[in-house]
């Protein structure tokens, strides 16, 4: 195996979709000897015509080096894929960078962990073209020593890197968690696009003219996190029930120019459920022990 201090270790790509064909790609490019599997063999002809070795079995492939790739379509794919070459694994460092749930991600780590690999989840915050980009964010949980090992070839996947956590199931929700702010404002953004469009209005006017106030809608989710963090919601300034009837005017404009109004609509609900009981003073953090009931 390739000693550890080595600053270009060998690496194996198992699977290669669009991403796991960009991640084979970026580590040819930089220099390291690179093996690759995937079950279609032909979609590693370019790779091969480049220099890559093309492993026959996934064994094969795990056996070629000692930082073992893995990204597939599902944890239980992954798992399945290695189980054959579960004896070979043993002093070996397996990278998981399939999708799923953190619960998933942990069954792996716990089997991967048990067959003597060392293990991390890579939750990657990017489309294939931006693998390699010094501005790419990728979460990694798992093995602290293994992160250290590899963290000039990690760098390979994206520039921003960071180990969050030594569970491998928090990247998932690292990832989940960004999704998630993403769709919330995205959904509310094109609403407002479909409110403004209603009436005539650029919508990128609108930005352009809005433009302090959209931006500083960001600033307000450090005070949010904090709030969240302690549990301690009311303020003196802001509370849920000032934003009741801007919740109301939005539904109502809505209905009234036969927009769908179920995005608002939903907000509303969730600011007049808090109200109803007995949180009119709290700020609008205190939505979160709504979502955490449910």
């Amino acid at each position: 195996m390739t000693s550890n201090i080595d600053s270009r270790p060998a690496v194996s790509v198992i699977g290669l979709g669009e991403m796991g064909f960009a991640l084979a790609g970026a580590f040819l490019a930089a220099g390291h000897r690179t093996a690759v599997w995937n079950r279609t063999s032909g979609k590693a002809d370019d790779l091969v015509a480049k220099g890559a070795q093309r492993a026959a079995t996934v064994r094969d492939a795990v056996a070629a080096s000692p930082l073992v790739v893995i990204s597939v379509k599902g944890n239980s794919t992954a798992r399945e894929l290695l189980e054959p070459a579960a004896d070979a694994l043993a002093g070996r460092t397996v990278l998981n960078l399939t999708d799923g749930t953190s619960a998933e991600a942990k069954a792996v780590a716990e089997w991967a962990t048990a067959a003597g690999a060392e293990y991390l989840h890579g939750q990657i915050m990017t489309i294939a073209p931006g693998i390699g980009h010094p501005d790419a964010v990728v979460f990694y949980g798992g093995a602290e020593t293994a992160f250290d090992r590899y963290r000039a070839t990690l760098e390979l996947i994206g520039g921003r890197g960071s180990l969050v956590s030594s569970d491998a199931g928090v990247p998932a929700l690292y990832g989940m968690a960004v999704h998630g702010t993403m769709w919330g404002a995205l959904n509310g953004f094109l609403h407002a696009a479909a409110l403004l469009s209603n009436e005539g209005i650029e919508v990128k006017r609108f930005l352009e003219q809005a433009d302090a106030s959209v931006s500083a809608l960001l600033g307000l989710l450090p005070m949010l996190a904090d709030e969240v963090d302690r549990g301690e919601y009311a303020v003196e300034f802001g509370a849920l029930q000032h934003h009741l009837p801007s919740a109301e005017d939005l539904v109502r404009e809505s209905r009234a120019r036969g927009i769908d109004d179920e995005f608002p609509g939903y907000t509303l609900n969730l600011v007049s459920e808090a109200i109803e009981a007995g949180h009119a003073n709290d700020n609008y953090s205190r939505l979160v022990e709504r979502f955490r009931k449910r």
